[in-house]
C-alpha cells in the first residue's frame, strides 16, 4: 500500500500492516530494517507491549506461551480500503484467547502522518490486552566517528519540555526496580552508549511527545501520543547503529517474577464484549 500527498510518500506491508518507508522529496526518514542492526521498521505491538515474564501469559487460570511484543507485527493484514488493513484470522491464534478485531489506518496531514489501531472485542467475554508502538528512524548525518548523534527532547501532554524519571531498569526484558530514580536530561543526548543497558522506559504517562533531533540540536521530527502510559527510547547496542526508535505505548513489559492474570498486567485494558478501543498516534516531520 501506498499514500502519498504533495509532501510525503508512505509504504505499508500487509505483512504486519507495518510502515516501511516515509519520505519527504525523496529524503527516507524510517529505518530501512537493515537486519543487521534490526529487521524492521515500525512494528504493532498487541496484544503486549514488552515481554511478559517467561513469554507467558494467564488468562482465567490457564497459561499460554507468548513471546515479546505479542505477535501482530508477524500476523498477515489485508486492505479493506485505500488506507486501511484488518489482520486476517484473528480468532487463529492458540496463544491468545479470545477472538478480536484489528484494524490499521494510516492518514497523511500535511506533513504528518497519523496512524489509528482499533481493537473490536468480537468475543462473548471480557479481554485484555496491551497495544504499542515501535517506530525506527535515521539519525541524521549519521557519522560513527562522532561523539554525540543526535538529541531527544521529551513533552509532556501539554507541549512543556520535560525531564522524565526513570524508576526501574530491564533484566532480560523484564522490569526490576532501580534503588533511586534517575531523571534523565529533557533534552538527552544519544551516544554510543546510551543504550548499553537496554531501552530506557518512562513510566506513568511522563512523555506524551519525543522529538528527535539532529546533532546541533534542531528538531527534525516527533512521535506524539498524549494516551501513552509509558514511552520506550531504544537502539541495539551494536557499532555504527545509525538510528533510534521512539515508541508510546499503553502497555509494558512484566516486571520480573510477575505470574498474575493477564488482568492484572500492568497497563493492561479491557474491552466488554462488543466494546472498542482507539490508539492513535503522530509522526510529524519538522
Amino acid at each position: 500500500m501506498t499514500l502519498t500527498n504533495d509532501i510525503l510518500t508512505i509504504e505499508v506491508s500487509p505483512q504486519g500492516a507495518e510502515m516501511q518507508s516515509l519520505k519527504r522529496g525523496g529524503k527516507e526518514y524510517l529505518w530501512s530494517g537493515d537486519a543487521a542492526y534490526w529487521n524492521r521498521h515500525a512494528p504493532i505491538l498487541f496484544p503486549v507491549v514488552g515481554k511478559p515474564y517467561e513469554n507467558t501469559i494467564r488468562v482465567d487460570g490457564k497459561e499460554y506461551t507468548m513471546k515479546q511484543h505479542g505477535f501482530a507485527r508477524d500476523s498477515r493484514f489485508e486492505a479493506i480500503d485505500s488506507n486501511t488493513l484488518r489482520m486476517l484470522d484473528s480468532d487463529g491464534h492458540n496463544n491468545y484467547p479470545y477472538d478480536f478485531d484489528l484494524k490499521v489506518q494510516y492518514s497523511l496531514r500535511g506533513t504528518a502522518v497519523e496512524i489509528v489501531w482499533t481493537v473490536v472485542n468480537l468475543d462473548t467475554r471480557e479481554m485484555h490486552f496491551q497495544i504499542g508502538a515501535h517506530p525506527g528512524f535515521m539519525l541524521p548525518d549519521y557519522d560513527v566517528a562522532d561523539s554525540i548523534h543526535g538529541y531527544v527532547r521529551y513533552l509532556d501532554g501539554n507541549g512543556k519540555q520535560v525531564s522524565p524519571i526513570i524508576t526501574s531498569a530491564l533484566e532480560d526484558g523484564n522490569r526490576v526496580p532501580i534503588a533511586a530514580p534517575i531523571s534523565i536530561s529533557a533534552e538527552m543526548p544519544i551516544t554510543a552508549d546510551t543504550f548499553a543497558h537496554d531501552a530506557l522506559i518512562f513510566e506513568r504517562g511522563q512523555v506524551a511527545e519525543a522529538v528527535l533531533c539532529d546533532k546541533q540540536g534542531r528538531a527534525v521530527l516527533s512521535v506524539c501520543c498524549p494516551q501513552a502510559e509509558a514511552f520506550g527510547i531504544w537502539a541495539p547496542y551494536k557499532e555504527g547503529c545509525p538510528f533510534v526508535c521512539l515508541e508510546p505505548w499503553c502497555g509494558i513489559c512484566d516486571e520480573k517474577g510477575f505470574c498474575g492474570d493477564i488482568a492484572n498486567r500492568t497497563y493492561s485494558h479491557r474491552l466488554a464484549p462488543g466494546e472498542n478501543y482507539r490508539f492513535t498516534y503522530t509522526i510529524k516531520l519538522l
